[in-house]
């Protein structure tokens, strides 16, 4: 039989722990689980437009919307979706299908609102055409990098597009922020520069008529003198443009290719020509396919305002949004890749060996780089290769997908050549760096 004092010192501990049940009960649901959404992310009603403020640094004071569905993927991609002069962000937001297309695939959309009274993005000043130079390109980038926050998006899938203004800031941020940007699809816009002024004008009369030309080498040169010393991938571009548009002229969209192309390092021949809707011309250059480096739409009889239903899901087939994204690559710690060529007059072999020289195995490889101008590939042994030229990736066979620490794997390629037999300077692995050796 219990004493007198234990069963006191009893009673006292049983009343002490039902007091303490509420408050661990409490403590439970309040407990964040692992992967939960942001504070940021909570704020931000589902499918629904929605107004951020703070979202970081916004030194043209433009206004951010977004649009979240109410199932967002995990690691989700970001769309930035531009408007044109006049417009407003939630103009754009109701003028195209990206919301709805969103609810289908689970991306993020982002809607920058221009506050001058112009309602025209800066895509003209010094400012906007050099990386974190100032103006919209920086206030946009801040919004892409809340986003990533907020959702803790994909970085390697973030994508802009607009149209008529913002089809020439689709230009800039691409030309900004190749680092950033995967992909862009511009609706009636200008090659990245073309409407450069130094007065403090944001028109450019002779680039709207359609009367600035420069070289390929030109166009290329400009875009990339707004990041100078960046040596990584380039986003790929969509450029939609009509014949009979009077207010940014068509010559435009001939510019765009060809700065475009060049940033890729393809050439102006188109790989691919088709029709896939009556009066359209589609042609695309350093591959064939929906996500050709560059591919171009030109609309027979189209004016200026272009932009129609339907012309959204063909943005997102070239972005690769059309699906529940790829899936994730194994991501090594670190990589060497060695090359050596064997030139004659017009044809090449490369010989090349990839290491994984970190301590993780990969399971599934996806080796890119970029052939020196004038270089294509016309077969290869260990492993597919697409496309054939500019920014390539070589990608696994089923006999080599494993490379354990240490471990590497020889592969090659044949390809013609119009003068530059060089090997290329970079390779990535899964999208990480590798070192040269």
């Amino acid at each position: 039989m219990p004493t007198p004092h234990r069963t006191t010192v009893r009673r006292q501990l049983l009343a002490l722990f039902a007091a303490l049940l509420p408050l661990l009960a409490a403590l439970l649901v309040a407990a964040p689980a692992a992967g939960a959404r942001t504070e940021a992310a909570d704020a931000v009603p589902a499918a629904t437009l929605t107004e951020v403020t703070d979202f970081g640094t916004n030194p043209s004071n433009l206004r951010m919307y977004v649009y979240v569905p109410e199932n967002v993927a995990a690691k989700p991609a970001i769309l930035v979706a531009v408007h044109w002069c006049t417009g407003s962000g939630p103009d754009m937001y109701n003028g195209t299908e990206y919301d709805t297309l969103a609810d289908q695939y689970g991306f993020v959309v982002l809607y920058p609102s221009v506050t001058r009274s112009s309602k025209c993005f800066d895509v003209s000043s010094p400012q906007a055409l050099r990386r974190d130079g100032g103006s919209d390109p920086v206030g946009i980038r801040s919004m892409v990098d809340w986003a990533t926050r907020t959702y803790d998006a994909d970085p390697g899938r973030v994508f802009a597009t607009g149209i008529s203004s913002g089809a020439m800031m689709t230009n800039v941020l691409l030309g900004d922020y190749p680092d950033v940007f995967a992909a862009g699809a511009a609706f009636a816009g200008v090659p990245f520069g073309c409407f450069a002024t130094t007065d403090g004008s944001e028109w450019n009369s002779a680039c709207a008529q359609g009367t600035v030309t420069r070289t390929a080498q030109q166009w290329g040169d400009t875009a990339r003198a707004a990041f100078p010393g960046y040596t990584g991938p380039r986003p790929r571009m969509q450029l939609w443009h009509g014949t009979e548009d009077d207010v940014l002229r068509y010559p435009n969209l001939g510019e765009m290719i060809k700065q475009w192309a060049n940033v890729q390092g393809v050439g102006p021949t188109p790989a691919a020509t088709d029709s896939p809707q009556s009066g359209w011309t589609r042609t695309r250059y350093g591959g064939t396919g929906d996500r050709a480096p560059v591919e171009a739409i030109s609309l027979q009889g189209f004016g200026h305002n272009l932009y129609g239903y339907g012309m959204a899901a063909r943005v997102l087939a070239f972005f690769g949004l059309d699906s529940g994204g790829p899936t994730p690559q194994p991501q090594p710690g670190a990589c060497k890749v060695g090359v050596t060529t064997n030139a004659w007059n017009t044809g090449l072999t490369a010989s090349v060996t990839l290491t994984n020289t970190s301590s993780t195995a990969v399971n599934g490889w996806r080796l890119g780089f970029t052939l020196p101008t004038g270089q294509a590939i016309t077969n290869g042994w260990g492993a597919t290769y697409a496309p054939s030229s500019g920014a390539v990736t070589a990608t696994n066979a089923s006999y080599n997908a494993a490379l354990a620490p240490g471990a590497s794997v020889s592969l090659g390629y044949q390809a013609n050549h119009t003068g530059n037999s060089a090997a290329p300077g970079a390779f990535t692995l899964n999208g990480t760096a590798c070192t040269a050796g």
